[in-house]
């Protein structure tokens, strides 16, 4: 009897599929930067290293979103973003709840401004221009409606060309994450920017292995239908990249651990 069991799960074992990306491309994806520009760079010179070591292939960068807030440099996060996509058309960025918060307090709603500031968007708007004298002084609708002086156009543009979904082969990118149990065609784009415990909890398949921020652990989250690369850089120095060729996996971060295999 328990050889039959045994020889049940080992088939069952046998037919899982395994996720792979499309052939011939090798896809970097980081994590929740958070105005971090130091990691950000650092990461980036890891992932260039990493990537000279391997035979070449098609490169794709893919930055997960939440680019701004709680770390000092957000503006310098954005700007070296735009370099990337200005220098290549293989560099697509997604849309956080970060800068979906951003975007709404600069086109003047000032309860956006409001939930901005609670989730780190003072030191946004310091790496704007903004004083600390101004900041203090200014109330909820002054600080709206100079948001919008201090943030060039460009940025505006920039940001709010950011994607919410990408896809390669049997990968599924996204910030937040997706409604278990709704057709990808059918995701609202406030859960993919902004679902937290229902994806989190649920352990049946997507369909794609879904990889994704916005949701901290102190590590790489990875489950059988998931995988969770934001490390919370702002605050542990840890930023996180995973990367894909063929069927393999491994990550790169920042701080302690260079090179991690899946």
């Amino acid at each position: 009897m328990l050889y039959s069991r045994l020889k049940r799960w080992t088939r069952r074992r046998k037919a899982e599929p395994v996720a792979r990306v499309p052939d011939g491309l090798r896809i970097y994806a980081i994590g929740d930067i958070h105005g971090r520009l130091d990691l950000f760079e650092a990461l980036l010179a890891r992932i260039d290293a990493d990537n000279a070591d391997r035979p070449p292939a098609d490169v794709r960068l893919i930055l997960l979103g939440d680019l701004i807030d709680r770390g000092p440099s957000s503006r310098g996060v954005i700007e070296k973003a735009m370099a990337l996509k200005r220098a290549s058309t293989a560099v697509r960025i997604l849309m956080g709840n970060h800068e979906e918060v951003f975007l709404r307090a600069i086109e003047g709603d000032a309860r956006a401004t409001r939930l901005l500031i609670r989730v780190g968007g003072r030191a946004t708007m310091l790496s704007y221009g903004f004083t600390d004298q101004e900041y203090q002084d200014l109330d909820f609708d002054a600080l709206t409606a100079r948001l919008a002086e201090h943030v060039p156009a460009a940025h505006v543009a920039f940001i709010a060309g950011f994607e919410d979904m990408i896809e390669y082969g049997d990968y599924l990118f996204v910030h937040a994450g997706i409604r278990p149990g709704v057709d990808l065609a059918e995701q609202s784009v406030s859960d993919l920017r902004w679902i937290r415990d229902e994806f989190l909890r649920h352990d049946g398949s997507h369909g794609r292995i879904i990889v994704h921020g916005h949701s901290i652990s102190d590590d790489v989250d990875q489950r059988p239908n998931r995988i969770g690369i934001d490390t919370g850089a702002f605050a542990s120095g840890r930023l996180t990249a995973i990367a894909l060729e063929g069927a393999e996996r491994w990550f790169l971060q920042t701080g302690d651990m260079a090179t991690v295999a899946a």
